[in-house]
């Protein structure tokens, strides 16, 4: 059996996506239907739109970070029942990988193979249109009334936390937080860099408060967001024009650590150049394929090394729920990083916006009465 949902189609890359009816399949046994209250939209979803991940990544409904409420589940499903409030992880590890036996289930191996195919990890998809199959978008596809995911896709939340602050928090937030608290383990007193402040880059700053870095230079070229990133613990904020030596300046020699969260190689290079030796760039931005980077080789006798960071290192089962009680406990908070609300037909001005490099999170309300979203900002 399928329901008909609207949902957010991507047929081809470059052309504007589209809203469009499409078939969603009943969940498998190990697997959930969940009504999507809110989603975010993310830089990953504009490289998918723009088929900058590689060849034949469509036709696709997008969306990957998001939350809602479970409707139905499988006959194996044991960790969530209907009703359940929850957010989306795009690696629902299998757990009995090398990556998932080693600790590092955010490079899980089912997950990954399954994301490259934009299918579920059965191999097979639950969606389609015209009577052709849609491949998932990691995993999730949310831009759509209803989403059919694996449970270990599916992290359970606690009360006080609205939906469309939640949705937030299975790809934003654990990428940027865990990039420093995982991959960089920044420590009390050391010094924090971090290049592009948009969704994720943001989260990087707040990370880095939480662990109480002494100094945090956030680097863009947008004064809106670098406001945006004084208010979540930036010390600093410079535009991108006044390049990594001014970083240094401030920083007497550097940063410990430089947060590339942009993708490109000239922020990758930027951050680099801001540190100090014996220093680590993490790059936590998406490239498309084919980019390249090339860094002065000499300067490795100097110890900088780089780090590269997928899904904040984390161990999405134990992580985020501790993420959610600093947001719980008031330590952390998630509205403020959001620049746009909008419904579905509204994620098409969003890709623009990223494309642009204008505003931070648009959160795409689907259900507004389920997301809470403020009345002033809920979309007409």
């Amino acid at each position: 059996m399928a329901d008909r949902v609207r949902a957010v189609v991507l047929r081809e890359p470059g052309a504007a996506v589209a809203v469009e009816e499409v078939d969603l399949s009943e969940p498998r046994d190990d697997e959930i239907l969940v009504r999507v209250a809110a989603a975010g939209v993310c830089r990953s979803d504009l490289h998918f739109a723009d088929g900058i991940l590689g060849e034949g990544r469509w036709p696709m409904v997008l969306g990957h970070e998001g939350a809602g409420v479970v409707e139905g589940v499988g006959k194996n499903v044991t960790r969530v029942a209907a009703g359940d409030r929850i957010a989306f992880s795009f690696v629902p590890a299998c757990g009995g990988c090398r990556p998932c036996r080693s600790g590092r289930p955010n490079l899980c191996e089912a997950a990954g193979r399954a994301a490259l195919r934009g299918r579920l990890l059965d191999g097979t998809s639950r969606l389609r249109l015209d009577g052709a199959d849609l491949q998932h978008c990691l995993l999730t596809s949310c831009f759509a009334e209803r989403a059919v995911l694996a449970e270990a896709g599916a992290i359970p939340l606690p009360d006080g936390i609205p939906l469309w602050q939640a949705a937030l928090l299975g790809c934003g937030v654990m990428t940027g937080v865990g990039a420093v608290r995982n991959t960089a383990r920044v420590q009390p007193g050391e010094t924090a860099c971090v290049v592009g402040c948009g969704g994720v880059g943001l989260h990087v700053i707040a990370g880095a408060r939480l662990v109480g870095a002494s100094a945090i230079v956030a680097v863009d070229r947008d004064p809106a967001k670098l406001e945006l990133a004084r208010r979540r613990g930036a010390t600093h904020a410079l535009d991108v024009g006044e390049g990594p030596r001014t970083v240094r300046k401030l920083t007497d020699g550097g940063v410990d650590y430089a947060f590339e969260v942009v993708g490109l190689p000239e922020t990758i290079r930027f951050a680099w150049d801001a540190l100090r030796p014996g220093g680590s760039a993490v790059v936590v931005g998406l490239a498309g394929r084919g980019v390249e980077i090339s860094l002065p080789a000499i300067e490795f006798l100097s110890e900088k090394s780089v780090l590269g960071c997928y899904y904040g290192s984390a161990d999405i089962a134990a992580d985020l729920p501790e993420l959610v009680q600093l947001v719980v406990d008031g330590q952390l908070e998630l509205g403020e990083v959001v620049s746009h609300f909008t419904e579905l037909d509204g994620v098409q001005d969003a890709l623009e916006r990223l494309r642009a490099g204008e505003g931070a999170r648009t959160i795409v309300v689907l259900d507004p009465e389920l997301a809470e979203a403020p009345a002033t900002t809920a979309p007409a």
